[in-house]
């Protein structure tokens, strides 16, 4: 099984790229974040049309979510239980051939400072309260999307430059941890334990083109997908084409 993420920042803009992909290079499960449509906007009978399953969380102008997939998505779930009044669509859940994916557009946060990152705060909270039921009845789960955080100084261009600011701060780098102490492992760092694996690169200062950039898309798995997990590769190629998301799909295979 090949499940990819992969933040397209407007699926308006992107959608001939993720048909090329999904045409191309396709995975069992791919899951789309920053979608900026509404819910009937969604290209679904485009997608329905090459074979795929779609089940989304649209929202015009930002956030919106989505998993595609060659199996019937099973026991949808939307949003974080613990924020039942949050207008932003950030969360879609789904088991897909008996895997639970749980499928994050995680807040940005802005800055330190901001009461955006306060936000932030209480998403993160109520997503580990989330994801930690869901473990309760899913040996099979992946949590996977844009977490705006780079978890370490090795998954950041620059940690210097970038000390104590937004996404590599000590704070949200807890965050992160707090999720993976509820038992999960972070996939990409369970096949490359060391270099750089940097998945968004900003579209000014031709940071893409000079290698400079944040690993902020991940694939966090359960241990039983550890067991099976086989590789995880960033997808730099479509990172390049022309008009391009400023971020780069990650796709993980597990022996399954």
């Amino acid at each position: 099984m090949k499940i990819t993420t992969w933040n397209v920042n407007s699926l308006n803009v992107r959608l001939p790229q993720v048909q090329n992909l999904l045409a191309d290079n396709p995975p069992d499960i791919l899951v789309l974040q920053e979608l900026k449509l509404d819910q009937d906007k969604f290209p679904a009978a485009a997608l329905q049309m090459m074979g795929w399953h779609c089940v989304w969380s649209g929202q015009k102008t930002y956030n919106g979510v989505a998993i595609v997939s060659r199996s019937v998505p099973q026991d949808v779930h939307f949003g974080l239980p613990a924020l039942p009044d949050d207008p932003q669509r950030r969360v879609i859940a789904a088991t897909v051939s008996g895997v639970r994916v749980i499928n994050v557009y995680c807040v940005n946060g802005e800055a330190l400072d901001s009461p955006k990152f306060k936000y932030k705060e209480q998403w993160f909270a109520a997503l580990t309260e989330f994801v930690r039921d869901e473990m309760t009845r899913y040996g099979k789960l992946v949590l996977l999307g844009d977490f705006n955080i780079a978890p370490a100084d090795a998954d950041c261009y620059d940690p210097e430059k970038w000390y104590e600011k937004i996404h590599c701060s000590s704070v949200e780098r807890q965050w992160f941890k707090n999720l993976l102490d509820l038992g999960l492992t972070d996939s990409l760092r369970q096949v490359h334990p060391e270099g750089a694996f940097y998945t968004w690169f900003d579209y000014r200062g031709a940071m893409f083109q000079r290698k400079l950039g944040l690993r902020i898309d991940h694939i966090l798995v359960t241990s039983e997908m550890a067991a099976v997990l086989k590789d995880v590769r960033v997808d730099l190629e479509t990172r390049a084409l022309e008009r391009p998301s400023d971020h780069a799909p990650v796709a993980a295979e597990f022996d399954l």
